[in-house]
């Protein structure tokens, strides 16, 4: 997903009010409310209604994401990926695209494919990331089915045949 660019004066969006509504997020994100948390992160993120700030982002992604929020897991695990507001780690990426993957996000299983298929901070294994990719193409996730059919050209038949076997086993957790 495209993260918009900041404005070009900052310092403008830092010397305006607060809108309401994202007092509102701050006090329940406070509180502990992840989907308070997540969505106070999109407005980080986008300097929509305060000023952007990745940082401040990641921090309340990962508040959400330690909760077992999903959607914040799988984009904490972006932000690990690129260094964008943490540090770029790839096992940190790894880390955060399973909790979401195991939860049933089509795009985490789609990255988290795409680390196994790279061997990015994991061990190279077709056999996973054609499982991840079988998984995300199944909750309909389109870039899967393309990438999962271009890597079984480098498989065995019993490869793919024990990919698309985990595949259909695999059964989404409770957070």
């Amino acid at each position: 997903m495209p993260i918009e660019e900041a404005p070009s004066d900052q310092s403008a969006a830092a010397t305006q009010p607060v809108p309401a509504v994202v007092r509102v997020l701050l006090d329940d994100a406070m509180r502990g409310e992840a989907n308070a948390q997540a969505a106070l992160v999109d407005i980080y993120r986008k300097g929509s209604m305060a000023p952007k700030d990745d940082v401040e982002a990641a921090k309340w992604y990962r508040r959400a994401a330690e909760q077992g929020n999903a959607h914040a897991q799988f984009n904490l695990g972006a932000l690990a990926m690129a260094g964008r507001g943490v540090p770029q780690d790839d096992l940190e990426a790894v880390t955060w695209f399973r909790r979401a993957a195991e939860q049933g996000d089509g795009l985490a299983q789609f990255n988290l494919g795409t680390m196994y298929c790279n061997g990015r901070s994991v061990p190279r294994d077709y056999v996973e990331a054609c499982m991840w990719f079988s998984v995300s193409a199944s909750r309909g996730t389109q870039m899967a089915v393309s990438t999962r059919n271009r890597i079984e050209q480098f498989m065995t038949p019993i490869d793919v045949y024990e990919a698309h076997k985990r595949a259909r086993e695999w059964q989404p957790v409770k957070p």
